[in-house]
């Protein structure tokens, strides 16, 4: 067995790697002030961004949910990774070899690690597929859609054989074993053995926000085919299909920029929409858009205000109006404004790029309608809005849509808008939307059962925050002070910086800090501070994250060297003041002419020269 991954190189790959890049491409991140960013929390679930990074200390707290750490714990917590898949796969990202501590060099690698590699490893195959004279068929399926082989490229779209083991017999030559294959969900286990799970269909490769593949969607081919018409990668380790979306891969970069995403239907709709210009065009995976895929959605958007827009294209049939009602249900989780978008004539983006040209599936985005008209229109369509009867009914139907608005500059438009549409007095269309409102909110039910209490024996966890600490001018002297060393140590003059922090904090939750991270300030080494504030000690390494990725005050990079400096000399004076007037309030209890009298009066004189030593530097 290999031994583990040498310390060197453990510190090497992760100075080399930028953490702001590898949470970037989870998260919309955006200054936050002098070197520091913001964005959504990728571990819980918030309307306004509290998760902070700090990429030259290479470290990311969350103020909200209290989650923290550098690159390793990142890609751990999020993709649930051990902390060796989480170096090997930054390692090979940056193209470094690691050493083991045997000497050897880097093993086979295992668990999801493993998983990503068959995955990439298949795509592979199928792309070259492609090419073969048994993909015609494929080849003409994509063409009749107006793809061609750029376009299948750009996507890594390929082909998988009709045979039972093409892939199998490929991916073992490479040194996948059959457990890796089933794991990953390549293969299937049948009667007569292992056999491909693809077969005689064209394949797209399904990849995570980062690109690496986790399964495939394939669509049917031939006749004879008795599977579905569309045959996805079972549930693993690494796929799952509540949490995927086809193309965001491609479209994340547009979709942080411009804040707006298109979610559409299918895999050549998402390449539809690319090609023709829309680039922030993704898709499900073989199920229903849900709460999980809003939540991928909202990091990426930085969906934290309501200028951005997320445009939904839906079949103007039965199936698309119901999916349309299912993505109303939990597009209230968003930010920003949703639309609904349909094609003319019930065109979906593939079929209206083939008929109509780039141009039409461009201007389709602008024909698009907030989706609450979208889905009043969608209540009140069954109704004869001719008769009395009709009329009430449509009301009683579309009015827990207005309800459900909780705007209060929406609601009352909306009760007018719908008022306008039934032809009824708005007043009525109010009361019923008050009266919709009430009664869905009996309708909701109890609460549900509060969680039991924890052992009532037990010592209570009190978690040390910023916003637990006193509103004192000492306070915030040694916060401030304790943040500048943190963000800025290597721009504070050693002695200086050693002087300062050799002073006991007033504060015990920040004197904790301190004393933890002060032997700790080995300022010249990359990531000094993130290991600094893995050394404090529970219950204050929350409130030292939350100090290493605060905003410091300051404006550029050179005024917060200056102001981290300026603390620490606000320190040693404040110190020097402290001992003056204990001195001085000692001297009044001694004869002057005393050898203890003189030795007081010498140091008051060296505390004079001292202040002003200080202070002459600033």
């Amino acid at each position: 067995m290999p031994g583990r991954i040498l310390q060197a190189d453990v510190d090497e790959v992760k100075a080399r790697t930028n953490i702001a890049d590898i949470i970037g491409e989870r998260v919309a991140l955006k200054s936050a002030g002098v070197g520091a960013l913001k964005g959504l929390c990728p571990f819980h679930d918030e309307r306004s961004p509290s998760f902070n990074v700090r990429p030259q200390a290479g470290f990311y707290h969350c103020f909200g949910c209290g989650e923290s750490g550098d690159v390793y714990s990142f890609l751990r917590n999020l993709d649930h990774l051990s902390f060796t898949e989480a170096v090997e796969r930054l390692a090979g990202r940056i193209g470094y070899t690691l050493h083991y501590e045997d000497g050897g060099a880097a093993p086979e690698t295992t668990g999801r690690t493993r998983l990503y590699a068959a995955n990439a490893a298949a795509a592979e195959f199928f792309r070259a597929q492609l090419a073969s004279p048994e993909a015609d068929i494929a080849r003409r399926f994509l063409g009749e859609r107006g793809f061609d082989a750029g376009a299948a490229a750009h996507f890594g779209v390929g082909y998988a054989p009709k045979g039972w083991s093409g892939m199998l017999d490929a991916l073992t030559k490479q040194g996948y074993s059959r457990d890796d294959l089933v794991a990953a969900g390549l293969v299937s286990q049948g009667q007569r053995g292992v056999y491909d799970r693809f077969r005689g269909r064209v394949v797209w490769p399904i990849r995570d926000v980062t690109g690496q593949v986790l399964g495939f969607g394939a669509r049917r081919l031939f006749e004879d085919d008795n599977g579905p018409k569309y045959l996805n990668t079972p549930e693993t380790t690494v796929y799952k299909k509540a949490q995927v979306l086809y193309g965001l891969d491609l479209a994340k970069r547009e979709i942080a920029r411009g804040h707006r995403v298109v979610v559409v239907e299918g895999y050549t709709d998402v390449m539809a929409c690319h090609l023709a210009g829309v680039t922030t065009a993704i898709a499900t995976c073989g199920t229903a858009f849900g709460s999980d895929h809003i939540t991928v959605l909202r990091r990426v958007m930085g969906d934290d205000s309501a200028a951005g827009e997320v445009v939904f294209t839906f079949d103007p049939d039965a199936a698309g109006q119901k999916a349309a009602l299912r993505a109303f249900a939990d597009a209230k989780r968003f930010n920003a404004q949703t639309y609904v978008a349909v094609g003319p004539e019930g065109l979906d983006p593939c079929d209206l790029r083939l008929k109509r040209g780039d141009g039409a599936v461009r201007a389709l985005m602008d024909t698009k309608s907030p989706m609450v008209e979208f889905v009043l229109d969608q209540r009140i369509s069954g109704f004869d809005l001719a008769s009395v009867e009709g009329r009430v009914g449509a009301l009683r139907a579309a009015a827990p849509v207005v309800a459900e608005l909780r705007d209060p500059l929406l609601q009352p438009e909306y009760v007018r808008v719908l008022a306008r549409r039934l032809g009824m007095d708005t007043e009525d269309v109010r009361r019923e939307v008050e009266r919709a409102g009430r009664s869905g909110g009996e309708q909701r039910g109890p609460r549900a059962p509060v969680a039991p209490q924890e052992d009532p024996d037990a010592a209570p966890v009190v978690r040390v925050t910023l916003a637990s600490l006193p509103r004192t001018a000492d306070v915030a002297l040694e916060r401030d002070a304790i943040m500048g060393l943190l963000q800025f140590g290597h721009r504070i003059d050693p002695a200086l910086r050693e002087q300062a922090f050799a002073i006991a904090f007033r504060h015990p939750a920040l004197d904790a800090v301190r004393s933890a991270v002060a032997p700790n300030a080995n300022v010249d080494r990359l990531g000094w501070a993130a290991d600094a504030v893995g050394a404090v000690p529970e219950p204050f390494r929350s409130l030292a994250a939350e100090l290493l990725t605060s905003d410091f005050p300051a404006l550029t990079d050179d005024e917060a060297a200056a102001s981290a400096s300026s603390l620490c000399r606000r320190l040693i004076v404040r110190d020097i003041e402290r001992e003056k007037a204990e001195l001085l309030g000692a001297i009044q209890r001694v004869p002057a002419a005393s050898e203890e009298g003189r030795t007081i009066r010498l140091r008051l004189r060296e505390l004079d020269v001292a202040r002003q030593q200080i202070t002459a530097e600033a």
